[in-house]
């Protein structure tokens, strides 16, 4: 249906108090359960700037999501455009403390201008076996943001959710995991391509919010990770 939140920031705390599963489940596939490494994201919205995204819709042209691009010389998800997080450290208490640690460490952003909304459920990641806890948060004092340590990330941005719900700009990427061939939702904008476990989870919370409009499903757009791999 399309989008016709209104209060997208009400929305989001509602999704975290209800939770979601993850489709599809990829519990089975990871290579080791029980030592799965546990991670945290932080999916950071807010009314950034006054600036209308480039498609039409009756969601929020001013609502953004804060994203980076992954350094190529990492050993996992290397070169992709991520959520701000990490793995969880023994001084982090719980996933909203390590996604926000996380978040500062890796742009820079002041954490007294963020206002984590909940979490939702752990997903699994079969590719680095890590167990990733989502934390939305809304921005209520923005600060600037850039890539700090470019050993993690090359860069730093926003992306209007609009835009990331243009029809045009929706698709799938096909690639092979252990033989097999798998889908993942992506969105292709600003030269850009979010896919992978990013988009997987935006693909996901937006549908369960309901903002999602009808967009072709057969659609395959190229992955940009910088490796190809």
């Amino acid at each position: 249906m399309p989008p016709t939140s209104a209060d997208p920031r009400s929305e989001l705390v509602a999704l975290c108090e209800r939770g979601l599963e993850w489709r599809p489940d990829l519990t089975r596939a990871l290579a080791d359960a029980g030592g799965a490494r546990p991670a945290a994201v932080l999916v950071l919205f807010g009314v950034l700037d006054s600036v209308p995204a480039r498609s039409a819709g009756p969601m929020p042209g001013d609502l953004d999501v804060l994203l980076l691009r992954r350094a190529a010389t990492l050993a996992s998800h290397a070169g992709q455009i991520a959520f701000p997080g990490g793995r969880l450290e023994a001084s982090d208490d719980g996933p909203i403390a390590a996604a926000l640690r996380e978040a500062v460490e890796e742009t820079g952003l002041d954490p007294d201008g963020i206002d984590p909304l909940g979490t939702l459920p752990p997903m699994p990641v079969p590719v680095s076996n890590h167990v990733v806890t989502p934390v939305p948060a809304w921005w209520t004092r923005p600060s600037e943001v850039a890539a700090v340590d470019h050993d993690e990330s090359v860069e730093v941005f926003r992306v209007p959710v609009a835009d990331l719900l243009d029809p045009a700009n929706r698709g799938n990427v096909v690639g092979t995991y252990q033989g097999r061939t798998w889908r993942s939702p992506a969105f292709e904008v600003g030269g850009r391509v979010v896919w992978g476990v990013t988009g997987l989870m935006l693909s996901r919370m937006f549908d369960e919010l309901g903002w999602v409009e009808p967009w072709d499903e057969d659609r395959v757009v190229e992955r940009d990770d910088l490796l190809g791999a």
